[in-house]
């Protein structure tokens, strides 16, 4: 079985464990705890995918570090992923969760990058615009600046993507030019 699968498998076991203990917005933030902890430390992540490390070393360290941060529920899943030889792929588990959860819940995430930073009128006209067009619940926006637009900005959701940055403008106006279009 692929490492997708099975990380996509082992989430939605945690997602039906967690909701039949009332305890899934707990775990979701969890989730997003063990997400932050290995974006910031990667050797942790190396250490639970490395095969030479013993199993009780990778289980220690995992307590050690969520120990009484953690719903028991969060732990005890720590404790069979160890065990069963998947630590390697709980960051993936990780980002499985979050993104089935999402899914649950209703949640889109929208990236949007623009030159300059946004005002907090274009962000809610943008939210207002995503919820209508994916039909959302929620929708949480993660911003980049990327001077080069020049201004605009390009919008993207899931696998779609809205680019209405002037740089892409004058791309498609100067590729015009040149098959001598315009």
């Amino acid at each position: 079985m692929s490492e997708n699968k099975a990380a996509s498998r082992y989430a939605k076991s945690l997602i039906d464990l967690s909701t039949e203990r009332n305890a899934l917005e707990e775990i979701k933030n969890d989730m997003v705890l063990l997400e932050q902890v290995i974006n910031q430390n990667s050797e942790l992540e190396a250490i639970l995918k490395n095969p030479i490390v013993p199993l009780d070393k990778k289980a220690g360290i995992l307590e050690n570090v969520f120990g009484s941060k953690v719903n028991e529920v969060t732990r005890a899943f720590f404790k069979l992923l160890v065990n069963k030889g998947r630590s390697a792929i709980i960051f993936d588990i990780t980002k499985a969760f979050i993104s089935q959860y999402n899914v649950l819940k209703g949640i889109v995430t929208a990236d949007v990058t623009t030159a300059t930073e946004l005002t907090a009128e274009s962000r809610a006209e943008i939210i207002a615009i995503v919820k209508k067009e994916s039909g959302a619940n929620q929708v949480v926006i993660k911003e980049k600046v990327n001077d080069k637009l020049i201004g605009g900005f390009i919008l993207k959701v899931g696998d779609r993507q809205f680019d209405a940055s002037i740089a892409s403008s004058l791309s498609k106006l100067k590729k015009e030019f040149a098959q001598g279009i315009v």
